[in-house]
Formats: structure tokens, sequence, C-alpha cells
């Protein structure tokens, strides 16, 4: 049966947005930002608290600002942002119409009102238990249903997305395969159903427990299952900002995968593997056995590795490819020199590849190893290492796509375009330098989570070296720094919408047209491969891996420090 919809072509993209998809993709993004000031406003209580020449807030409500802190930004800001994506990828790059679009605002709602209510149950005292909720540690009820409420509206949202998949498959509105960007959205929205199931599997008897129907939820099952949800959501967060990257390429540089096989080869990598890269967090446990924690470490992970390597690779790659097809070929790096570097959405989305990388892939991989994993576990390195991966990789993704969308999403010009072209830089090395002192305070030992870095007046009093205070204190300066960049992106972002001149929002027709082969984001949303005609990036790469394997080796000596062997 033909359904009556709307289509808006935008005159500077030539993207087609379907009314409702539009809808629910702007609603979405609203509500991230909004997550994402929260957050951030937070992140200020957080970072100063630390500092120890600082130490700012009391330790109850350093606990409660930390709680929200980071819900507020690992998963409302993220998860909002991405189910924006998702209807993109869908709706906008496959020019169809949304499917349900009336369950589609029942999946909104169902988010909305379960992150206010969060918001509003931790800022009430009761539930200063942190993301990670450990029990024995009981919250209270509407803590754990709020969260429920979150995750079974992002649920709808991905059967909402697949819904829409089918759509387009049926009424034909794409040629062959469905394009990468739109494949790698589908592996976030794969990902995502596995980690909230995984949610719900544990959430919803500790629910149960905090209002009196069950006695108690076993702590070991608890930990166990809630990293495959609590890890994963970070799986969902890398599946995405790539399929952006790979989006990204193809706008700024009209650049092709190198090889859209392998790349989506990569992308069918992270959903076999990459949710079990969750074993770092319980490598210490005895909740599950040795041969699984060998297995993971020493095999099963580097598979999901290997994918974010090809993704390292291929896009840079890709990019190299398209600016030498436009003359950019002097020397090795013509066509990094001249890439548009004054241009937000580029520069962001650069910044946090190289930081994804170095900072959060590098780390991330040797705190997969078991044997390294327990000597940094539990200390402030993890937060380093996540706030690369999260922080550096997905949010400056998102805010470097948030500047595309301003014009051709909400169709506004966006004011300030010098401090929108300054944010990218100073956030993202605000960032580099806020992960790198964090995780060597790490190093030292400076646990993650205390108020008091030091335990001052308790019995497990400790006077760390003098490097550790600087280097936290360094952190404390970096951190402020990167709220800067993100007030920043807020000002731009939000400014743009309320006082931005409105741009022309295109013709609007009953039906979609096909893709224009001249249409700027026509490489988004085709098929094809570009080659591998990139020495630039390959020698880019082959930093890379010396970086890895000499990080990566120090850290074994600096083991091989604490265990004396005989």
């Amino acid at each position: 049966m033909a359904v009556s919809t709307t289509y808006r072509t935008c005159p500077r993209t030539g993207l087609q947005f379907e009314a409702q998809a539009e809808k629910l993709m702007m609603a979405n993004a609203f509500m991230a930002v909004v997550a994402l000031l929260v957050g951030g406003l937070l992140a200020i209580g957080v970072v100063l608290t630390r500092w120890p020449a600082v130490h700012w807030l009391p330790a109850d409500t350093f606990y409660m600002v930390l709680t929200a802190h980071g819900i507020d930004m690992l998963i409302f800001w993220i998860i909002f942002f991405e189910v924006a994506v998702l209807y993109f990828a869908s709706s906008t790059l496959l020019r169809c119409r949304i499917a349900t679009p009336k369950i589609a605002w029942a999946g909104f709602a169902l988010m909305l009102v379960g992150a206010v209510w969060n918001n509003i149950t931790v800022f009430q005292g009761e539930s200063s238990v942190m993301m990670t909720s450990y029990v024995p540690m009981m919250a209270h009820w509407s803590f754990y249903l709020s969260l429920i409420l979150f995750a079974v509206g992002a649920l709808v949202a991905c059967g909402v997305f697949f819904g829409t998949l089918v759509v387009a498959k049926r009424e034909k509105t794409y040629e062959g395969s469905i394009p990468l960007v739109t494949f790698g959205a589908l592996t976030a929205a794969i990902i995502a159903v596995f980690t909230i199931l995984s949610g719900a599997f544990i959430l919803v008897p500790t629910f149960l427990v905090s209002v009196g129907l069950l006695k108690s939820v076993d702590p070991l099952v608890y930990r166990v299952v809630w990293w495959a949800f609590g890890h994963s959501s970070q799986q969902i967060n890398v599946a995405a900002h790539i399929s952006i990257w790979y989006a990204v390429a193809a706008i700024a540089f009209g650049a092709k995968p190198m090889s859209e096989r392998v790349s989506r080869g990569a992308f069918l990598l992270y959903i076999l593997f990459l949710q079990l890269a969750s074993a770092h967090h319980i490598l210490a446990d005895p909740g599950v056995s040795t041969e699984w924690k060998i297995v993971n470490t020493s095999y099963f992970m580097y598979f999901a590795v290997l994918g974010s390597m090809i993704h390292a690779l291929s896009i840079p790659g890709a990019m190299e490819v398209a600016q030498r097809a436009k003359g950019y070929n002097k020397g090795l790096f013509e066509w990094l020199r001249k890439a548009p570097w004054s241009n937000p959405t580029f520069s962001g989305v650069f910044i946090a590849l190289v930081g994804f990388g170095f900072l959060g892939g590098i780390s991330g991989v040797m705190m997969g190893t078991e044997q390294l994993n327990l000597i940094i576990h539990n200390t402030i390195y993890v937060p380093g290492h996540f706030h690369a991966t999260v922080v550096v990789g997905t949010t400056l993704t998102f805010m470097a796509l948030t500047y595309f969308l301003i014009p051709a999403l909400f169709k506004r010009e966006m004011i300030a375009p010098g401090l929108a072209k300054l944010q990218p830089y100073l956030f993202g090395f605000s960032m580099y330098f806020f992960c790198l002192v964090m995780m060597g305070a790490g190093t030292l030992g400076v646990s993650r989570r205390h108020w008091d870095m030091a335990f001052s007046g308790n019995a497990l009093a400790y006077e760390w070296p003098g490097a550790a205070y600087l280097m936290m204190g360094l952190v404390g300066i970096a951190g402020v720094a990167a709220i800067a960049g993100g007030a920043i992106y807020i000002y731009v972002t939000v400014g743009s919408l309320l006082w931005g001149r409105r741009l022309d929002a295109g013709a609007p027709s009953p039906r979609f047209t096909p893709v224009s082969r001249a249409a700027p984001t026509a490489a988004a949303q085709t098929y094809g491969s570009a080659g591998f005609v990139a020495p630039g990036t390959f020698v880019l790469a082959m930093f890379f891996l010396v970086a890895f394997v000499l990080y990566y080796f120090v850290n074994w000596k600096y083991l091989g420090q604490l265990w004396s062997l005989s």
C-alpha cells in the first residue's frame, strides 16, 4: 500500500530528507546536544574535584555528579545522536520514507522520559552509584526503571531502522547493495540490539531487587552481564562513528572506500568479535573461566582489532586516493596538506580518527592483555583510555558531523564560523593531552572514581609521588580547556538554530528521485571502490604500527620491573 509522504531536496548537498524522518532526526539530535550540555556542566565538578589542588566538591556531591556525568555523556548524549544517525543512514542516504513513524516517535518519547527521569532521580541524591551501579550497592528503583525505559526506546529506534531498510529494498529506492555508510549503521544497530538485551538481562532483575520482589542479584553474574551491556555500548559508538568517517570522506572529498568488500568485512568482524572486548573489565574476576579469558584476550580480541586497523587504513587511504585524483600528487603528503583543514567537519573527523587510533586503540589493546591488565585496571588509566575512545573518537566525530547537519538538516547558516573552525582543534587537542596525563597518572597507580586520591585521614591513606599530583593537576587544566571547547560547540550549534540565517530548504516532492552521479553526496550513497594507490597512508600506517609495538613492549618492560622473575 502506497504511503503519502513528502521529500525535500537540500540544494547544497543533494540529499533528500523525508518529512517524518527529518523531524525525528532533528528531535533526537537536539536532545543529544541538551544531554551533552548537562554532562559538560557536570564535567566541571568532576574535573575540579579530582584536581588535587582544587578538590572542589564534597564526597557525596562528587559521587552524585560523577554518576550523572557518566550517564548523560556515555548513554544519553551518544545514543540520542546515534538514533539520528540511524535515521539519516537509512531514510536519507537511501532516499526512502521512514518505516512506522508513529512507533518511532513512541520510541523517542520513551527515551526522553527515561533520560529526564534518570537525571531527576540522580539529582535527588538517592542514586549516587555511578554508571556501573555495581550490586550490592543499590539505587532508588526509579534509577533502574528510567534506564530500562530509555533502553526500550532505543531498541524501538533500532527496529524502525531495520524496518526502513526493508521499505527501501521493497520500494527500490537504491540499486545494488546498500551504501557502506548504511552498512556501518546496520552494524551499529545489530550490536545495539545485543547490548540493550544484555542490559535488560541484568537491569530488570536489579530493578526487581530495588522494589523488594527479588532478594538479591549475584554480584559476579551482575558484573559479567553488565559489561556485556556497558562496554558493548562503546562498540555501538565505534561502528557509528566509523560510519560517519566514511560519510565525511565521501562528502568532503568524493572519496570511495579503497575496497568496499574489505571495509564491509571489517564491519562483519565487529559484529562477530567486538563485543568480546568487554572482557578486559572482568579479567581479575572469578566470574568467568581462565580458558575463556585466554581465548578472548589472545585470539578473539585481535579479530576486532584487525577490523579497526582495516578501517584505519581504508578511510584516510580513500581520502588520499580522491585527493590524488584531483591532482595533489607531490610527495607523500600533499594530499593531506591540501585537505580542507578550515572545514570543522573534516578537521574534527581527522583529529578524532588519529586520536582514537593512537590513544584509544593502542591503550585498549594493551589493557585487553591479561597480564598488563592487572597493573592498570581500576586505576585512572581506564577513564583515560575510554575518554580517548568515547570523547576523542565518538564525541568529536558527532560534533564534526553537526557542522554539516546545521545547514543541510536544520536549514540554518552557522553563526561564528571562526569559532567553529577553532573548536575541533581546541577540544580535540585538549582531550589528547587530558587522556595522556590521565593514563600517565594511572600508570603510577592513581585510582579511578575516588573522591580523594590520597584517602586522607583513612587507614588506607597514601602519599603519592610528586609526579602523580603533577599529572592529576594537568588533568584538571586539560579538562577545563576541553570543557571550553565543548562550550564553544554548544554556543555555535544552539546559537545557529536560534539566530542563524534561514537557508533555502529546497523544493518538496511527493517522491524520491534517483541519486545523481554529480550530487555532492553521491559517493556516500552508492556502491564502489577507489583502489589502493595511497603511499602516504601506508607510511602513516607503518608509523602507527611502530608506535603500537613500542608502547606495547614498554608496558611489558614496566610489568617485568614490578614482577621480578627468578
